[in-house]
């Protein structure tokens, strides 16, 4: 019997080993006499057709896992894909509150710009006295006539009221800004005193009255009566605003301690009679009610040194006008029975 050669083992496809070689030697090497070619062929064939239907086997499992693999990184690059258009599309979309922070500060610079000196001034703390002068009434100058003396850095202080820019390359330091807006207010105060005679000045001055912003009388038999702003000069740095109770007929302090420290040449010693006369229908009648001195119950005497020292003293000195009247009467006939 012919000794079969071996043969080393060929590769077959991708890492697949072709077994039939291996085998057909095995089996021909352990075949009993009398074996014929036919059953080394079957088996050949049986292994060989084994080998073969492995390697389709294996053949297909390579092309099953291969497209198992390409439908996981089609299915990875669709994710990936969606992920992207996802992240594409917040990206896209628009940050809405970027947008109203970008719209807030918009409205914030756009009041900025829109807003002038005389509203500014007139809106801080303790100038809720003061009503917004009209800047054509400003920039008359007929309106102005002595002012120009009164007021240092005069030209100054009135651009500054007027929001007008300084020409360029000309420039203050800081100690004079300050001594420009000092001015700026004296000028604009002195300028509301004439504004508020005036009837646009009244209107706007009416429209405070009206909503009591100027307070209410602090006696209790006024119950409440919205007071007018007056000053008892009219000249500048004399004396500080008062309020004027249109039903009492008296002067007080103002209740807050910054409008306390403002000029009352701001104001006039005109203003709040004049505004009475222009709207009568303002006029409250007299309080109806007095106060009235007690102890215990009863009624002071009116001849008591507690009454004595608390005269009228716009009735004069040495008793009431009425007194006084019957004492001069009395003299007038004593001269004329010694004539």
């Amino acid at each position: 019997m012919a000794s079969a050669e071996r043969r080393p083992a060929d590769a077959v496809g991708d890492g697949v080993v072709d077994l039939t070689s291996r085998v057909d030697a095995v089996s021909i090497q352990n075949a009993g006499p009398g074996a014929g070619d036919g059953s080394i062929g079957i088996e050949a064939s049986g292994l060989r057709s084994t080998g073969a239907s492995q390697h389709a086997t294996d053949a297909d499992d390579d092309q099953g896992s291969s497209a198992a693999l390409q439908e996981g990184s089609d299915g990875a690059g669709a994710k990936t894909g969606k992920g992207e258009e996802e992240e594409g599309g917040e990206s896209d979309e628009p940050d809405l509150t970027a947008s109203a922070d970008l719209e807030d500060s918009s409205e914030l610079s756009a009041s900025d710009e829109d807003s002038t000196w005389i509203s500014w001034f007139v809106t801080l703390r303790g100038n809720e006295f003061f009503c917004e002068v009209d800047e054509d009434y400003i920039q008359d100058d007929f309106n102005l006539t002595g002012l120009s003396t009164m007021v240092p850095y005069y030209e100054y202080a009135l651009d500054m009221i007027l929001d007008v820019e300084m020409p360029a390359g000309q420039t203050l330091t800081e100690e004079q800004q300050e001594v420009v807006e000092s001015a700026a207010e004296i000028l604009y105060g002195l300028i509301h005193a004439r504004y508020i005679l005036t009837s646009r000045g009244m209107q706007g001055m009416f429209d405070k009255f009206q909503v009591g912003a100027f307070g209410r009388c602090p006696r209790v038999y006024c119950q409440g009566q919205n007071v007018l702003p007056a000053g008892l000069s009219d000249v500048p740095r004399n004396c500080t605003v008062a309020v004027y109770c249109p039903k009492c007929q008296d002067i007080f302090h103002p209740k807050s301690t910054r409008q306390a420290n403002i000029d009352g040449a701001y104001f006039g010693t005109t203003f709040s009679h004049l505004f009475l006369l222009a709207h009568p229908e303002l006029i409250p009648s007299r309080p109806s009610q007095a106060y009235c001195s007690r102890i215990y119950g009863f009624k002071i005497h009116q001849t008591s040194a507690y009454h004595r020292n608390n005269k009228d003293p716009s009735n004069g000195e040495g008793g009431s006008g009425r007194g006084s009247r019957r004492k001069s009467s009395k003299k007038d006939k004593a001269r004329h029975s010694g004539r």
